[in-house]
């Protein structure tokens, strides 16, 4: 976990009183964003799969072949609790973490939920550059990614802010985040 020893900054007329959790597909961005958008609000930054993987001494590839996802989502929302407590951060997920019901109970009440989007043309470029996603070992990118945006879409949805990511450099999508937590009530 990266430390910053800057104090939480106040957005217009509150404190950052909260974390802020990057939720969305595998692809959109979340971990690449998350660093940028912490070093602009002088927060630390965590990476909830990073976290996982230290905490299980695995990497999620093993754990799912291993003990299957509902084993690995069990943990990753015991880590996902843990990241939240404490001084306010950015918080990137894995993309199937906000799909569960607790993890997403839990990031919505003591959390601020950011949903980054993109199209599926953007994701399917982004997932073919790294290796290691568990949901796409062995199939179509382009079919899985639809699938799953079908299902998870609407449950993205629930974040109070939707941020849509584009072709252009990730410094965008911190941009829009910067000016939807101004206009945040």
């Amino acid at each position: 976990m990266q430390r910053n020893t800057k104090s939480a900054p106040a957005l217009p007329g509150r404190p950052l009183d909260r974390p802020i959790v990057l939720v969305g597909m595998m692809g959109v961005g979340k971990s690449t964003v998350g660093r940028r958008l912490a070093v602009r609000l002088g927060l630390a930054f965590v990476d909830a799969d990073e976290e996982i993987e230290k905490a299980a001494g695995m990497t999620i590839t093993e754990m799912f072949e291993r003990y299957g996802e509902a084993h690995f989502r069990d943990g990753e929302r015991r880590v996902i609790a843990r990241l939240i407590e404490g001084a306010p951060k950015v918080i990137a997920t894995g993309g199937g973490a906000f799909m569960q019901a607790d993890t997403r109970a839990l990031i919505l009440a003591e959390a601020l939920a950011v949903w980054l989007d993109a199209d599926i043309d953007i994701l399917v470029d982004r997932v073919s550059r790294r290796e290691g996603r568990p949901l796409l070992k062995g199939k179509d990118a382009r079919t899985v990614l639809s699938d799953l945006a079908a299902v998870r879409n609407p449950v993205y949805a629930l974040a109070p802010i939707h941020i849509r990511s584009i072709a252009a450099p990730h410094e965008a999508a911190v941009e829009k985040i910067m000016k939807a937590l101004d206009n945040w009530q």
